[in-house]
C-alpha cells in the first residue's frame, strides 16, 4: 500500500584533528595533513503512518568496522527512542585516505606512538559523529517526494587482467604478449535517487557508482578521494545546500584507474583541461558524474512520487566460510614466516615501528598468518553470519552487503530483481572480498585465501537470499 514518505537529511565533518594511520595499504601511512575533508551524510526515511523506517549513512572511509556500527546503534538506542537501531544502514565509499577503525582485519603498529590518533580513539569519535547526524536527520524529517533513474557515467574499470595461462592479476599489465582479456564486466551507469520537499525543490540525492573511491589511494594525506570532487562540482551547479549521499556499488574487482590505453586517457585529460596529473582523473570523474546528474534532473522531475510502497527488511545471513586447503596453508604460512623473520630482525636493530619496512613486515605477518589460524578453526566454525538490508521505495530497491563484492554478483541481483531499478550497495561492514569462481581460478589479490572470508558458494547464497526477500516485497504488494 502506498504511503506518504518523510525524508530528513544531515551531514557532518569526520576529519580527524590529529595525524592518524590511514587504512588501505600494507605499509603504515600516518597522515601528514588534509588534502580535502571527510564527510558523513545521513538520510532518514519514515512512512507517515510510522509503519516503516530507515536511516542510511555514507562515510568517507575504507569500510565500516563492525564495532563502529555496533557503537552507533548503542548510542541511538538511548538517544533516539522513536527509531529502531536495527534499521540503521552504514556504508563506506572506500577511500584509501581515511583513518583506520578498530577491526580484526586491519592493525597498524602505532600504539604508544605519541601524537598519533589511535584506531580506538578515531572509532569513538566517528561513532559519536554518526549518531549525532542520525539524530539530526531524524529530527529534520518532513513529508516529501522522490524520483529515481540512471544515466551513463564511466568511472569504474575492471582491474583484473587475464592471461593465456588462465591466471589473472590485479592491476596486471595489459601490454604483455600473453595478455588475453580483461577478466570481468564493468558497470558504467550512475544510479541516482533524488529527494524533494513539499514544494518540489530538490533537497538531496543518493548517488550509487560501482567503483571504489581510490584514485588517490597511495597518498599520505586525508582525502575523500573523487567523491570530494563530485560533491564540489554538483554543488557548484545546483547549490551548496544540496545533500549528497554516495554509495559504493559492487566494486570488488573494479577500480577508477585506467587499465586500457592509459596513455591515450592521460592525453585526453590534458586536452580537456582536467588539471595536474595527480588530480586530473578525479576532476574527470567529477565532470562525468555531474554531467550525468544534469542529464537526469529534468527527466526525474517529470516522474516524482509523492507516495510509495516502503518496506525495509534486515537479513541475518549464514554463509559458509571459504574452505581453506592444506596447500593454502603451506603457501601462505611460508610468506608469514618470512615476514616474522624480517620483523624480528627489524626489532633487534631498533627499527622505527612506523618505517615502511617494519610496517610491511608487520602487516604481512598478520595478513598471511591468519590463513593457518582460520584453517585450524574452520571445522568448528564452518559458517559465519552477516547482516544485509533490503529496502523497497516505490519501484526502486536497495540491497546491501558487507563485502567488496565482485560485480558479477550485483548483475545477478539486478537482472533478477522485480524492482524497476536496484541499487546494490557494498561495504556496509568489514569488507573482505567476495570473488567469483572465475576470479578464484585466476588467482591474485582479492581472489586468494588471505583476501576472503566467503567464496563463490557464499556469494551464490547471498544473491539467492537477497533476491528471495527483495522480490517478496513486490510479490506481497507491500
Amino acid at each position: 500500500m502506498k504511503k506518504r514518505i518523510e525524508f530528513g537529511w544531515a551531514q557532518t565533518d569526520i576529519t580527524p584533528s590529529l595525524p592518524a594511520p590511514l587504512a588501505g595499504q600494507f605499509h603504515t601511512r600516518i597522515s601528514k595533513g588534509i588534502m580535502d575533508p571527510l564527510t558523513a551524510t545521513a538520510l532518514a526515511i519514515r512512512a507517515e503512518d510510522d509503519s516503516e523506517q530507515a536511516i542510511l549513512v555514507s562515510l568517507d572511509a575504507l569500510w565500516v568496522a563492525d564495532p563502529t556500527r555496533d557503537r552507533v546503534r548503542a548510542l541511538l538506542a538511548g538517544a533516539l527512542p522513536g527509531f529502531d537501531p536495527a534499521k540503521l544502514v552504514i556504508g563506506a565509499t572506500h577511500t584509501h585516505a581515511a583513518p583506520s577503525q578498530v577491526s580484526r582485519y586491519f592493525d597498524y603498529p602505532v600504539h604508544g606512538v605519541p601524537g598519533i590518533l589511535t584506531q580506538e580513539a578515531y572509532a569513538e569519535f566517528l561513532a559519536q559523529k554518526i549518531a549525532a547526524i542520525c539524530a539530526e536527520a531524524w529530527a529534520a524529517k518532513r513529508l516529501g517526494a522522490f524520483s529515481y533513474g540512471r544515466a551513463p557515467a564511466v568511472v569504474g574499470h575492471n582491474r583484473r587482467a587475464a592471461y593465456f595461462s588462465g591466471e589473472s592479476a590485479m592491476y596486471g599489465s595489459t601490454g604483455r604478449g600473453d595478455f588475453s582479456h580483461v577478466e570481468g564486466y564493468e558497470d558504467h551507469f550512475l544510479n541516482a535517487l533524488f529527494t524533494y520537499d513539499s514544494e518540489n525543490a530538490l533537497t538531496g540525492m543518493i548517488l550509487n557508482i560501482a567503483c571504489p573511491s581510490q584514485v588517490s589511494e597511495n597518498i599520505d594525506f586525508i582525502s575523500a578521494d573523487y567523491w570530494h570532487d563530485v560533491r564540489r562540482e554538483i554543488r557548484a551547479r545546483r547549490g551548496q545546500a544540496l545533500f549528497i549521499l554516495p554509495q559504493c556499488g559492487a566494486g570488488g574487482d573494479q577500480s577508477p584507474h585506467i587499465q586500457v590505453e592509459q596513455a591515450a586517457a592521460e592525453r585526453m585529460q590534458k586536452l580537456l583541461g582536467h588539471g595536474a596529473a595527480g588530480t586530473a582523473r578525479r576532476n574527470e570523474i567529477a565532470m562525468r558524474v555531474a554531467g550525468a546528474v544534469d542529464a537526469l534532473a529534468p527527466a526525474l522531475a517529470r516522474d516524482i512520487a509523492y507516495s510509495a510502497e516502503f518496506a525495509h527488511r534486515t537479513l541475518s545471513l549464514t554463509l559458509p566460510r571459504y574452505k581453506i586447503t592444506a596447500s593454502d596453508v603451506e603457501e601462505y604460512s611460508k610468506i608469514a614466516a618470512a615476514a616474522e623473520t624480517d620483523l624480528e630482525k627489524l626489532e633487534a636493530s631498533g627499527a622505527d615501528k612506523l618505517s615502511h619496512d617494519y610496517s610491511v613486515a608487520f602487516r604481512r605477518a598478520s595478513w598471511y598468518g591468519r590463513v593457518e589460524k582460520n584453517f585450524k578453526r574452520q571445522e568448528s566454525r564452518p559458517d559465519f553470519t552477516t547482516e544485509s538490508h533490503v529496502i523497497r521505495l516505490g519501484d526502486a530497491a536497495f540491497a546491501t552487503n558487507r563485502f567488496e563484492m565482485y560485480l558479477d554478483y550485483a548483475m545477478r541481483i539486478k537482472c533478477r530483481s522485480k524492482a524497476v531499478q536496484t541499487f546494490v550497495v557494498q561495504l556496509c561492514g568489514e569488507g573482505t572480498y567476495l570473488p567469483t569462481a572465475r576470479a578464484m581460478a585466476g588467482g591474485s589479490y582479492g581472489a586468494i585465501a588471505p583476501s576472503i572470508k566467503a567464496g563463490p558458494e557464499g556469494g551464490r547464497i547471498l544473491v539467492e537470499e537477497t533476491l528471495r526477500v527483495l522480490n517478496s516485497l513486490f510479490d506481497n504488494g507491500q
